[in-house]
């Protein structure tokens, strides 16, 4: 059984939602056509939306913050959304230039970091900034 912080059950909502995007990514897999209808751009695409599932979902299966899981699956929904509207499957590019946020004076480079973070998108969060 699946746990929360203080060591409670997780509730069952939340473990049957988290499950259903599961089992929905990988029918958008199952059924996913590549925009450029080459078979092979489209089985590509395929392997690389189950492949980032299963990692994603598998870093993140020990969290126990309701919070943290919370923005888990706000970030699976808004991926699914958005990589089903532009049919594609990878990441959207964020455009932030370094130091390029406004901060106060005497505070540069943690304050640009903490600026950065926050300037997130949702569907980008479990990804490393390059």
């Amino acid at each position: 059984m699946l746990k929360h912080q203080f060591g409670a059950p997780m509730t069952a909502s939340t473990r049957t939602t988290v499950l259903s995007l599961y089992m929905r990514v990988f029918r958008i897999a199952r059924t996913w056509q590549a925009q450029s209808g080459v078979a092979s751009d489209t089985e590509t695409e395929r392997k690389y939306i189950l492949q980032e599932a299963h990692n994603l979902f598998r870093r993140n299966q020990k969290l126990t913050e309701q919070e943290s899981i919370r923005k888990c699956i706000e970030e699976c929904e808004a991926r699914i959304e958005i990589g089903l509207h532009y049919r594609n499957p990878y990441p959207r590019a964020t455009y932030l230039p370094p130091m390029g946020l406004a901060t106060q004076k005497g505070r540069k480079l943690r304050a640009q970091q903490r600026l950065r973070k926050q300037a997130k998108p949702i569907y980008l969060q479990s990804h490393d900034e390059t």
